[in-house]
């Protein structure tokens, strides 16, 4: 990808170096305090809004006081990075900016306005306002804060453990999580949730399925973008993004994982059905293809 000297995006929390409150670290001023509240008027009180305010925190609601983090959106002072991983940060702004680029033109084109969704980097694990979540569940998208998280290392375990390496395998990651946040603007991931409330666990699976394909094609309609009015992209981009898609099937990991698969627990599509959405988006770029709702997947 030709993505140096380009444009960064500002919408970056670079939590790296933070720990994800739900720990107790940071609750020691509080628990030094108990002996005075109990014997104070109201004291039981006291104590009863301290327990809820932990609960609270361990859930994911950030409460700054009870975090053994530092301010929001700061990395931390005692983080440093090597050259390597912060060529990965650098990289990841960039993408994320190209989405910006091209999503403000669709929505525009459409008659709407494209809100930018923030993209988080952590390491290790991070509170969202979807709940707390560690590295190894990878990249994902909370529509509840409208914020992308990624820890840096699933770029490695991308090439090492699923043999997919390459640039613009990394960009395809972030373009799919942005796919996401289009979908909580256009009013299809608030759809989705609510017809799974009312259904089987195998018929909510189904629909997650559908949704996780239409954010592998809106992947698809960026990197078209990226490339006809950018052209970011360079010989070989396109396969690394393909072989990214494949490694990442919900087919090809469960045979990995324990040699046998069940679709019914499917709940991001097969690693045909991944590609050939991406490549029905890259191909096209036209979001309008995208409805993995009303075709065959």
């Amino acid at each position: 990808m030709r993505w140096q000297n380009r444009r960064r995006s500002s919408n970056i929390e670079d939590r790296r170096g933070q720990r994800a409150s739900g720990s107790n670290a940071g609750a020691a001023p509080l628990l030094r305090l108990l002996p005075m509240l109990l014997g104070s008027k109201g004291g039981k009180w006291v104590v009863l809004i301290i327990g809820a305010l932990f609960v609270a925190s361990y859930l994911g609601v950030d409460i700054p006081f009870l975090s053994a983090s530092g301010p929001s959106g700061q990395q931390s002072p005692a983080y440093q990075p090597s050259a390597a991983e912060q060529e990965l940060a650098e990289f990841t702004a960039v993408v994320l900016a190209d989405t910006e680029e091209t999503w403000g033109r669709i929505f525009s084109e459409g008659g709407g306005q494209y809100q930018e969704p923030t993209l988080v980097m952590f390491s290790g694990a991070v509170n969202s306002a979807c709940g707390r979540a560690q590295s190894a569940m990878g990249p994902f998208y909370c529509p509840a804060d409208r914020k992308v998280y990624i820890d840096l290392s699933f770029y490695q375990d991308l090439k090492n453990r699923h043999n997919a390496p390459g640039d613009f395998a990394q960009a395809y990651v972030i373009a799919h999580e942005v796919g996401h946040h289009v979908q909580t603007l256009l009013g299809i991931s608030p759809k989705v949730r609510e017809q799974q409330a009312r259904v089987s666990k195998a018929e909510a699976n189904e629909l997650s399925v559908r949704q996780e394909l239409q954010a592998d094609c809106f992947a698809g309609v960026w990197g078209y973008n990226a490339n006809k009015f950018r052209d970011l992209l360079e010989p070989g981009d396109l396969q690394e993004a393909l072989v990214a898609a494949s490694a990442i099937g919900d087919d090809r990991l469960q045979q990995e994982a324990r040699g046998y698969i069940t679709p019914e627990s499917f709940t991001h599509g097969t690693s045909q059905q991944r590609v050939a959405w991406f490549k029905r988006g890259f191909e096209t770029g036209d979001m309008r293809q995208c409805d993995t709702f009303s075709a065959p997947i």
